[in-house]
């Protein structure tokens, strides 16, 4: 029964996901509905999928968790009333960690007088949406999100259009690592690929293996790549690819999770596997092989360093104050519970937790 109310509520944030955070937002999930049902801990992607079969029992909870997410702040908004929902959307490398510690929030505290006796006695409704960097910049602009989740730096323009109010927190620090399959005869052969090499891979004017070393199979090069909204995508482009264009055959993935599996299942596949995708996949044994770029390897104290240079920060921004409830969550984000919880993710945490 448990399973099938997360699974419900998976599909309820999906429509609130949708209208809020843009089309590109393939799930979402909350601590809570507003509706006076119990809270309830945020569904993962996952659980949205394997929940297909209950869609059509689900749509009514949906609607009414739709509607009741949009009331609410709407009546908050006009009343000056105490805001007792948040939500994130933009970078799926940022998802798991953020929908992840929602979650636990809700279930340590289920409502806000718990968290502070000062807070009134009302359900912790947290949405968390993944949709890419830009899609998560736009919400936060355009205010059908509180906070944007990117996995790149922000741009200048961003920053001016978020206005005088803006505030980045930087949750964790990622890589582009260039994998290949752990099967592909590469891994024995090489470790290291220069700029000009991935260049050429990644832009499609190398084909096959055996133009990349003479000892390797004809067999076709498989390109894989986050899709045209993701902050990799940016990162990659700027590090490596400069003014030449990433081949148009590459394929592309909706999340950096999906990525590595692409890699992991295609013995003749290469992609830049985000540093914490990268390290989940080879969690239960090696699937994925990183190659160092010019020489240099993605670790933590070369990430951390900068001298890996397809790096960047994961974080999430704002164009507005910071209210009580938000500011609750925050700080539970930068607590010990959320260093472990991007730790457990693969990442490297970019803070010192707060006592």
């Amino acid at each position: 029964m448990k399973k099938y109310l997360v699974a419900v509520l998976a599909l309820a944030l999906l429509v609130v996901a949708l209208v809020g955070c843009g089309s590109s937002a393939s799930s979402a999930s909350s601590s809570a509905a507003d509706s006076g049902s119990s809270s309830s801990a945020a569904a993962s992607s996952e659980a949205s999928a394997s929940a297909s079969a209950e869609a059509s029992a689900a749509s009514e909870s949906a609607s009414a968790a739709s509607s009741a997410a949009s009331e609410s702040a709407s009546a908050a908004a006009q009343d000056g009333e105490f805001k007792s929902s948040i939500m994130f959307c933009g970078s799926t490398s940022l998802y798991p960690i953020i929908s992840s510690l929602a979650a636990s929030f809700t279930e340590e505290y289920d409502t806000w007088d718990k968290v502070d006796a000062s807070m009134p006695d009302k359900h912790i409704s947290i949405y968390v949406a993944p949709g890419g960097s830009g899609v998560g910049v736009s919400a936060a602009v355009d205010g059908t999100a509180d906070f944007g989740m990117l996995a790149r730096d922000i741009k200048d323009e961003e920053k001016q259009k978020l206005g005088a109010d803006y505030q980045e927190f930087i949750v964790a620090r990622d890589a582009l690592t260039v994998s290949v399959n752990a099967n592909n005869p590469i891994a024995e052969s090489m470790d290291n690929m220069d700029k000009e090499t991935i260049k050429k891979i990644f832009s499609g004017e190398y084909t096959t293996w055996d133009q990349v070393d003479s000892s390797l199979p004809k067999e076709n090069i498989n390109v894989y790549i986050r899709d045209l909204s993701g902050g990799a995508y940016e990162v990659f482009q700027k590090s490596i690819m400069g003014d030449v264009e990433i081949s148009g055959n590459a394929t592309q993935s909706a999340s950096m999770t999906e990525l590595a599996t692409n890699i992991a299942g295609d013995q003749w596949g290469i992609g830049y596997a985000g540093f914490g995708a990268y390290n989940k996949a080879n969690a239960d044994g090696k699937k994925l092989v990183a190659m160092k770029v010019d020489g240099v390897e993605a670790n933590e104290e070369n990430i951390l360093n900068g001298s890996y240079i397809i790096q960047r920060p994961v974080m999430f921004v704002t164009g507005k104050p910071i209210t009580a409830s938000e500011q609750a969550f925050i700080d539970y984000i930068f607590s010990q519970t959320g260093y472990e919880t991007v730790e457990s993710n693969g990442y490297i945490p970019a803070f010192t937790p707060k006592a």
